[in-house]
C-alpha cells in the first residue's frame, strides 16, 4: 500500500530513455508537523491572546530591576563563588566518570553486546532525569547546600559527555586500534594509544562546553536548596525585591560571560 498519494512525474533524457522521478515526501512531513503543532497547542492550553494581554508584565518587572541594588552585591560573592565551585567539581568529576562509561558503551571497543546497551541504558536513563529532581533527591540524602548541587551536576555531566563521548569513539579511525591489538596489547592499552589521542581534544571542548552550561543550571538548583546563588535568587524573587534580583543577574551574566570567553578561548585551541 503506497503511503504518499502524489503521483509520480517522469523525466525524458535525451537518448529517449525514461527516469522516474521519485515523489517527495515533504509534503506529508510538513503536513504531520501541522497536525503534531496543533494538538500540541490544545494539549498545552497555548494561547497568543494571553501572551499579548500579559506580555506587559514583563517590562514592569524588568524596569523595577532597573537599577539593580548595588548594595546588596557584598552578600552575593561569597554564594556566587560556591555557585562556580559546586560547577566546576561536578563538572570535572563527571568528565572524568563519563570516560569509563562512554568506553563500554562503544560497540567498536567492547563487543561485549550486555555491556555496551547496559552503558547506554544507564547513561539514557542519567539524561531523563531533570537536574532539578536530582538535586532535590541529593538535598534529601546529603542535606541542603552545594553538595546537592554538585552530586546533581556530577551526574548531568556523565550524561552528557558521556553520550557525545562514545559517539566519538564509535566514529574513531580503528586502523591503529587494531593493529594493536592484534600485537598482542590489551584493549584498554589499545584504546589508549589509538582511540584516546583522536578524542582527546573533542572529550576536552565537550567537557568545557558542559562547564559552561553547568554554571547557568547552578544558579537555579539553589530553588530546591540546592545551595549557591540561587537560594538568595529565589529569596529575592519570593520578596519580590526586583532590585536585589536585578544585581543578582547581572552579576550571574558577567559571570557566566567571563567563563564562556575563556572556555571558548581553550575549545578553539584544542579543535
Amino acid at each position: 500500500m503506497r503511503m504518499n498519494p502524489l503521483p509520480e512525474s517522469k523525466i525524458t533524457l535525451s537518448d529517449g530513455k525514461e527516469v522516474i522521478v521519485k515523489r517527495s515526501n515533504t509534503p506529508l512531513l510538513l503536513l504531520g508537523v501541522l497536525i503534531l503543532t496543533y494538538l500540541s497547542i490544545r494539549l498545552t492550553g497555548f494561547s497568543l491572546s494571553v501572551i499579548f494581554e500579559r506580555i506587559h508584565q514583563f517590562f514592569i518587572i524588568l524596569q523595577d530591576m532597573i537599577p539593580p541594588n548595588w548594595s546588596y552585591s557584598s552578600k552575593l560573592w561569597k554564594p556566587l563563588f560556591d555557585t562556580i565551585k559546586m560547577s566546576l567539581l561536578g563538572s570535572i568529576l563527571g568528565a572524568i566518570c563519563a570516560l569509563p562509561l562512554a568506553i563500554l558503551a562503544a560497540s567498536n571497543i567492547i563487543k561485549n553486546r550486555f555491556l555496551t546497551v547496559t552503558s547506554k541504558l544507564i547513561l539514557s536513563l542519567l539524561r531523563t532525569l531533570p537536574t532539578l529532581i536530582v538535586a532535590l533527591i541529593a538535598t534529601f540524602i546529603f542535606g541542603l547546600g552545594t553538595m546537592a548541587g554538585t552530586v546533581a551536576i556530577f551526574l548531568f555531566t556523565i550524561a552528557y559527555v558521556g553520550k557525545l563521548l562514545y559517539e566519538q569513539i564509535e566514529n574513531a579511525d580503528m586502523g591503529a586500534f587494531e593493529a594493536m591489538h592484534s600485537m598482542g596489547l590489551s584493549t584498554i592499552q589499545s584504546f589508549r594509544y589509538a582511540i584516546f589521542p583522536q578524542i582527546l581534544p573533542n572529550y576536552l571542548s565537550t567537557a568545557l562546553f558542559c562547564f559552561e552550561g553547568n554554571v547557568r543550571y547552578a544558579s537555579i538548583l539553589g530553588y530546591v536548596g540546592a545551595g549557591g546563588i540561587g537560594l538568595l535568587l529565589n529569596e529575592s524573587l519570593g520578596w519580590r525585591s526586583y532590585a536585589n534580583v536585578g544585581i543578582i543577574l547581572l552579576l550571574l551574566a558577567c559571570t557566566v560571560f567571563i567563563i564562556e570567553i575563556i572556555s571558548e578561548h581553550f575549545r578553539k585551541k584544542l579543535l
